[in-house]
């Protein structure tokens, strides 16, 4: 981000993922600025709960498994964004990156990116059309909530099946980690984007890289595992 600072001076934001926390645990954090050096700020901020760590008992700084259960931003993925504003105010509400939050692991969604889309109006209408209520009209709104219809979609599909197989409902939280087709949700959730754009998002177990020429980058992470996805537009 400090490489990329000359881009642009709006905001800043970063987001992080923790993996294999238990419910109850906190395994989401963001934190976003628009003060005059906001890089600095949001560090500022994310380092103001390691130095109290500091303060109280040195030796936690190096215990993991403390620092995942009592600090923010010490999880595996790390999104950040530099806001160079194009579109709307400049206000702590346009820095990326976006957060859509739901109980469930896989129905949450971070995003960061450039848009340029040409259609938000037309965009914003089909979420209305299909029973959202957007807090505003902004591509980076319509994009985080279309993605995130589809997500929903998905979910309930995988939900329903193994229900029906007889699945508990914890089993079926993890098949539906292991089984959500996020090449499908990004491929249903473009569909009717007009326009440029370059983005990245975060799940509970993945992260994505995509753009407007539907080259999907899918990073999918397990316990021990992790798995490189690169599908091209003929794979789509």
């Amino acid at each position: 981000m400090e490489k990329q600072h000359n881009r642009g001076q709006d905001g800043a934001g970063v987001a992080n993922i923790k993996f294999d926390m238990e419910p109850g645990e906190r395994y989401i954090s963001r934190t976003r600025s628009i003060a005059k050096s906001p890089i600095q700020d949001i560090f500022d901020q994310i380092n103001e709960r390691f130095a109290q760590i500091a303060e109280e008992n040195p030796a936690n700084l190096k215990n993991v498994d403390y620092l995942k259960k009592n600090a923010g931003f010490t999880g595996e993925l790390f999104l950040g964004h530099l806001r160079y504003g194009t579109f709307g105010r400049n206000s702590i509400e346009s820095c990326h990156p976006f957060l859509r939050q739901n109980n469930w692991i896989t129905r949450n969604l971070v995003v960061a990116g450039n848009f340029n889309l040409t259609n938000v109006d037309e965009l914003f209408e089909t979420l209305v059309r299909i029973g959202q209520h957007p807090k505003e009209k902004s591509d980076t709104v319509t994009v985080l909530e279309k993605i995130g219809h589809f997500l929903d979609v998905e979910n309930d599909e995988l939900f329903k099946q193994y229900k029906t197989l007889g699945y508990s409902n914890t089993d079926i939280y993890k098949k539906i980690s292991e089984q959500l087709n996020l090449v499908k949700i990004l491929k249903k959730a473009s569909e009717d984007w007009d326009g440029g754009y370059a983005m990245a998002g975060l799940l509970g177990m993945v992260m994505l890289l995509f753009s407007e020429i539907l080259q999907v980058f899918v990073l999918r992470f397990g316990m021990k595992t992790m798995k490189f996805v690169w599908l091209l537009p003929k794979d789509l």
